[in-house]
């Protein structure tokens, strides 16, 4: 092999395949579930290539995986990896036909779907001029199945690969529209396990991992995958929603030392433990959380429950994983942190020019886990990709301290009387009140047509709205200032959100 090969599956499984080869890399939380060694899934891994071959896939061809987080998951990634073959892991709770528009658009020629997900995609595959093969992970019925397809290949020679080539796609959340399929190349895996999993999490050999994020969202594959696996750790897979009592369960059995959640479940989990430390939770040594800002109460609850601080952070699907973060021993809740070790940034205004301290700007990042550009969208590419830039399409404010205050996504911004309004520090002040579990709040155009701020809460379970419309005006008035306060309102059962926790707020604006 040479020495110069790129292929990052030999920093994430090659590396491990003696020294570590007893050692699980991967286990099923739940009671039973299946574990996978490193050296098994190096095994494993070397025969996708023959099952490649067999089912007439071609280098650079498009794999799309629909595969819930299992250990057959790492499996198909890594080996498709090893082949030169593109893998690309879906969201697992979209719908038929967005599934129909992903699969068409990738031009994927080969689906692997979990068993539990073939109903959904089974409608759309008729359709697909595209695709040739279709693998079920469990029971095939009338398809293939992984196990026996894998039962029948043996191992083979993996593809020398450029650092530089195209590795992996990743599908965006799609919060404001279709998803985008984002292409990633070889070296950005190694360069987030290098930057964020080293520097920020501290990720150690002896660590346990649990992410609550699924392997098919950005942050997850870092979380569940590549950072356990750049140290030799040990990560927990659980396949179906995590939901609080999920967790607990998964604490009180696999006893993790980094748990990695999203800020709605850690507000549904502070609200669920009402002061109680879960079993199992004493082995938490670090805690993080991205995909929305995280809300200052609900760090502040979940640290005087658990004794570990939350580490907030900000990534995106376009840079893989999180570049701006709290850090262990510097943590300030109401801030995304400073940038990772690694990655530069900038705020600018709409001239483009660099924003002063206490002004607000768009987040640009500088760093190597950047996206080589959006699949069959040039135009998207070249607004968001600039140079070595990269546009968030997120609002922060610069502190003199240089810490970032997240403000909101550029399109949920709005001025009252002349001033920005950050929908989520509105948001922070509904849910400091006790009653309150979630808070979601967008613009909305009053008599006079001029844009106030409209509130939608979630409450808390027990938790009564009577009297309540008023009390929360009033306490965003004192906590933020008056002309902040919404004029409108809105107890709700639920907020509609992405499969990965981000709020919708532009289905809040009709």
């Amino acid at each position: 092999m040479s020495n110069l090969n790129g292929n990052s599956a030999i920093h994430f499984v090659e590396r491990h395949r003696v020294r570590l080869k007893d050692k699980p890399a991967f286990v099923e939380g739940h009671e039973g579930g299946a574990i996978l060694t490193y050296g098994a899934l190096a095994d494993q891994s070397d025969r996708m290539a023959h099952l490649y071959e067999r089912n007439g896939i071609r280098r650079e061809d498009r794999a799309a995986m629909l595969v819930l987080d299992c250990v057959d998951f790492p499996v198909i990634f890594w080996g498709s990896l090893k082949a030169g073959v593109i893998p690309i892991p879906l969201n697992t709770m979209l719908t038929t036909d967005v599934y129909d528009v992903i699969l068409k658009d990738s031009r994927a020629r080969i689906l692997f779907v979990s068993e539990a997900l073939l109903p959904v995609v089974q409608s759309t595959l008729a359709g697909n001029s595209f695709l040739e093969k279709v693998i079920v992970v469990g029971n095939g019925g009338d398809y293939a199945d992984f196990a026996g397809e894998l039962s029948l290949c043996e191992p083979r020679r993996m593809v020398e690969a450029s650092q530089d080539e195209n590795a992996f796609w990743l599908y965006s959340s799609g919060s404001t529209g279709q998803p985008k399929g984002v292409r990633h190349v070889h070296s950005a895996l190694q360069a987030t396990a290098d930057t964020y999993g080293a520097q920020v999490l501290g990720i150690e050999e002896s660590d346990v991992i649990l992410s609550a994020a699924k392997l098919f969202f950005a942050y997850g594959l870092g979380n569940g995958m590549t950072f356990p696996m750049s140290a030799g750790a040990t990560a927990i897979l659980h396949a179906a929603r995590p939901t609080p009592d999920a967790m607990f369960e998964l604490f009180a059995r696999h006893k993790p030392t980094i748990f990695c959640g999203v800020p709605t479940l850690y507000a549904a989990m502070v609200a669920a433990m009402k002061g109680q430390k879960p079993k199992g939770s004493q082995a938490i040594r670090r805690s993080i959380s991205a995909g929305e800002a995280l809300p200052e109460e609900v760090g502040k609850g979940w640290k005087a429950v658990i004794g570990t601080d939350i580490l907030d952070g900000v990534g995106s699907t376009e840079m893989l994983h999180i570049f701006l973060s709290n850090a262990p021993g510097d943590v300030e809740y109401g801030t995304s942190g400073v940038a990772v070790p690694g990655y530069e940034l900038r705020l600018v205004d709409e001239l483009g020019d660099e924003v002063a301290p206490g002004g607000i700007g768009e987040l640009l990042v500088h760093g190597p886990s950047a996206a080589d550009n959006y699949w069959n969208q040039r135009h998207k590419s070249r607004v968001t990709f600039e140079g070595q830039w990269t546009r968030t399409g997120d609002k922060y404010e610069k502190r003199a301290d240089g810490r970032l205050v997240y403000c909101g996504r550029t399109d949920d911004m709005f001025k009252v009387s002349g001033i920005w309004v950050s929908p989520f520090e509105v948001e922070q002040a509904l849910i400091s009140h006790p009653s309150v579990l979630e808070a979601a709040v967008v613009a909305r155009r009053d008599a006079d047509d001029l844009e106030k701020p409209a509130a939608f809460v979630v409450l808390k379970d027990g938790a009564s709205a009577e009297g309540l419309v008023e009390v929360l005006k009033d306490l965003v008035k004192e906590k933020i200032g008056t002309w902040k306060y919404p004029r409108w309102v809105e107890v709700v059962d639920e907020l509609p959100k992405t499969a990965t926790g981000k709020i919708q707020r532009f289905k809040l604006r009709g």
